[in-house]
């Protein structure tokens, strides 16, 4: 099992199924199950307007998506242009937060926090 960590309200938007496009400089070859961490920073061009509460917790494991694909050049509302695009759907949000100190690139959640996991989102 992966983890990326993710801004919010970003991270929130992509566990409660919004969001189905993740933007990053770089690309991956990893495919499958991917667990979204919202991590201690927040976007700050992002407007509060009315969001998700998802959307306010930080420092924490949030839920799960599949990683579908990750393409160059897609066309969605949130695919954002000279970015790779992961496409991610069948979002899941956990219904308690799992507190994690978040990394760079994809990772693996240490034995502590894979055990509160909830059990579908194991491998």
């Amino acid at each position: 099992m992966r983890v990326l960590t993710v801004h919010q309200p970003w991270a929130g938007l992509l566990v409660d199924g919004i969001k189905d496009v993740e933007n990053r400089g770089w690309k991956t070859n990893y495919r499958g199950p991917l667990l979204i961490h919202a991590g201690a920073a927040t976007d700050p061009y992002y407007g509060r307007s009315s969001l998700p509460p998802n959307c306010a917790v930080q420092r924490a494991i949030l839920g799960v998506v599949t990683l579908f694909d990750c393409v160059y050049g897609y066309t969605s509302a949130w695919a954002e242009p000279g970015q790779w695009h992961w496409l991610v759907g069948n979002a899941r949000a956990f219904c308690h937060p799992i507190p994690a100190i978040g990394r760079l690139g994809l990772w693996t959640p240490d034995r502590e926090v894979a055990s509160a996991l909830p059990l579908y989102a194991r491998e």
